[in-house]
């Protein structure tokens, strides 16, 4: 398992969560399934896997408040699963800090190419893909924009000298917003350079993480233009 990318999966239905076990591990993964909420943060607790999949409708502790708790302890990767593509749904589990989501039923082609593509950003480790930082990070150094720095080398930021806690989809959404100050990037672009979907994706991804991120750094640090998408006040 040492030399694998270890999933932890949660579904509470025995046939999805056995039949896609069996494909996630046909593609290499080392997958531990659990089948509700609470064994499954004990699985985490104790294995640390790389990635989490997380159903929403899960007994004992649902999949949102699984990620939240998550989230509390790590910035493991997390994709929540969920049979409706219903906006509460999706706004919740975004707003527990998942970092994307899939709607059931899953081809499982699909899955594995998302649960790749978000491994790739974080490098397996929780950081960014060195082999795809964005410009600010490669151009190195301190980036300030009034009391907010961004330490593109070190990967920290603060406000007004106190430290900011990002996740690290949080942290590249930051990168890409502080590489074009002042430009607007919609969110087409943002999906495609943040979560690397070469498809057409949910943009309310994208919402939600400027949103968590504005929470962080300032509400008045992005702006919103209306039809296009987001910038960074420089």
């Amino acid at each position: 398992m040492a030399d694998q990318t270890h999933v932890l999966f949660v579904e509470d239905d025995d046939v999805i969560r056995e039949a896609t076990q069996l494909a996630l591990e046909r593609d290499g993964f080392a997958v531990t399934a659990m089948p509700d909420g609470l064994s499954g943060l004990e699985a985490f607790r104790a294995d640390r896997p790389d990635i989490a999949l997380l159903d929403v409708m899960v007994p004992g502790l649902d999949g949102v408040s699984l990620c939240r708790r998550i989230r509390d302890e790590s910035t493991v990767p997390v994709i929540m699963l969920s049979a409706r593509a219903d906006s509460i749904d999706v706004v919740l589990g975004l707003e527990a800090g998942a970092d994307d989501y899939v709607t059931k039923p899953f081809d499982g082609a699909v899955l594995v190419a998302r649960i790749r593509a978000v491994l790739r950003r974080f490098g397996h480790a929780g950081g960014a893909d060195r082999g795809e930082e964005s410009a600010a990070a490669a151009a190195g150094g301190v980036l300030s924009f009034g009391e907010l720095e961004i330490d593109t080398e070190g990967m920290e930021v603060r406000k007004a000298g106190q430290p900011v806690a990002l996740t690290p989809t949080e942290m590249r959404l930051l990168l890409e917003f502080s590489s074009a100050p002042g430009t607007v990037l919609s969110r087409d672009k943002l999906l495609e350079r943040v979560w690397d979907y070469g498809w057409g994706g949910d943009t309310r991804v994208v919402d939600v993480h400027v949103q968590r991120l504005r929470t962080k750094i300032g509400q008045d640090r992005i702006e919103t233009v209306r039809g296009f998408g987001y910038k960074l006040k420089a």
